[in-house]
């Protein structure tokens, strides 16, 4: 990794934190979605990253939204679960070769639609963690689904709009 894609990486940390613990974690559509925009973060790290790396990052991010939102260590271990799941997720849609290896995910790099494979597992998997993660609780499934499904339908559109807006300046 470059200076210059460190300074980018360490700038899009804070600015989707700060998004998430400012704007994101209080708004919630219909009292069931809420957008979950740092995990772009997760998703975005370049598919060749050591793993070390990757999970320290994830734990980080997820910490800091934890730290601000009072939350537990939900998103800490609901990040660091997904970057377990990054590269096999990534290789469910993209052939594994030369190319992909170190290759960053973005619409732009991947196309959309397979992009939006990719981004929509990730998403739906995060959600799904957090919640039973939070609730820990059998009794609350219909909740669990709900929400999983509103929150991952609403973080799907919202990061694909920023990864759009990212990926158009550079």
């Amino acid at each position: 990794m470059s200076a210059k894609d460190v300074i980018q990486y360490s700038v899009l940390f804070f600015v989707l934190v700060l998004a998430q613990v400012l704007i994101c974690n209080h708004l919630a559509l219909f009292n069931v979605a809420i957008p979950i925009v740092f995990i772009y973060f997760i998703i975005r790290l370049p598919v060749d990253m050591k793993l070390s790396l990757l999970f320290t990052l994830a734990f980080l991010i997820g910490l800091s939204v934890d730290i601000f939102s009072d939350t537990a260590g939900v998103n800490s271990m609901a990040c660091t679960l997904i970057a377990a799941l990054k590269c096999p997720a990534f290789y469910a849609y993209v052939p594994r070769d030369d190319k992909t290896k170190s290759m960053i995910p973005s619409a732009t790099n991947m196309g959309l639609g397979v992009f939006s494979k990719y981004l929509f597992t990730m998403v739906t998997i995060y959600c799904l963690l957090a919640f039973v993660i939070e609730y820990f609780n059998f009794a609350d499934v219909k909740d669990i689904v709900v929400m999983t499904a509103a929150s991952s339908a609403l973080s799907f559109l919202v990061i694909l709009g920023i990864d759009s807006l990212v990926f158009s300046k550079e």
